[in-house]
């Protein structure tokens, strides 16, 4: 006889690149605002811009090629193209350093961030807390995961993202202001850090809304692609 009054919900995963085997996902945090131009755009300042993080459920994760619904509540939806990193060694209850932080990375794979954001814009403006902004339904699709044992520990190449085929972000991952190391660090300063975690590390400037029926496509060079349409 179960223990549970009703079955469980199945655990959320993401495809790893040439394998039959997935990533089990146990958390989604996001870092905000790390790049200089995306700062600027949202109305910060890089100058005075702290490493800070929100989170995603875990279940809000789909996969690569999805068609998703246009989530409720908005009329703005955005989506934001972001390198996520995959942990695969946890930090023993501890603080990781920065300079052994890579070694508890196993891949990388890229990502979109939705986001709802008008209704983030008037959270923001109320002073609370905008959670359902970011974490909602399906708001974090996830290509393939390649692991570092094949690609190393990507720190430059191009990242982007285009609408029906039009351009709107292009960046390149050497723009964030905190690195992967940094990230990994100041996060496990203040949560536990697991194997299943992913921690995406933020978009580059050029978000912009999508509307039922776009083709929304990212990639990150040396990483992988990402592509879903809306609904």
């Amino acid at each position: 006889m179960s223990d549970y009054l009703f079955p469980p919900s199945p655990p959320a995963s993401v495809a790893v690149a040439g394998s039959t085997q997935r990533f089990p996902v146990r958390r989604i945090y996001c870092a905000g605002q790390n790049y200089v131009a995306h700062a600027l755009e949202m109305g910060g300042d890089p100058s005075k811009q702290e490493l800070f993080f929100f989170d995603k459920p875990a279940d809000a994760v789909v996969a690569d090629g999805a068609r998703l619904p246009m989530p409720p509540a908005t009329d703005h939806l955005s989506p934001e193209i972001e390198l996520a990193v995959a942990i695969g060694e946890g930090g023993s209850g501890s603080a990781i350093a920065k300079e052994t932080a890579l070694a508890h990375v196993f891949g990388y794979a890229a990502a979109f961030d939705l986001t709802r954001r008008d209704m983030q814009a008037r959270l923001k403006k109320m002073g609370v807390a905008y959670d359902l902004a970011k974490a909602f339904d399906r708001s974090c699709p996830v290509g393939a995961i390649r692991p570092a044992a094949e690609i190393g520990h990507p720190r430059k190449g191009r990242i982007w993202l285009a609408v029906n085929g039009e351009v709107r972000q292009d960046s390149n991952i050497d723009d964030l202001i905190y690195d992967v190391p940094t990230i990994i660090a100041g996060l496990s300063a203040m949560v536990e850090l697991k194997p299943g975690d992913l921690i995406l590390t933020g978009t580059p400037a050029g978000v912009s809304r999508v509307v039922k029926g776009d083709r929304v496509e990212g990639g990150i060079e040396g990483v992988g692609t990402v592509t879903i349409t809306v609904l």
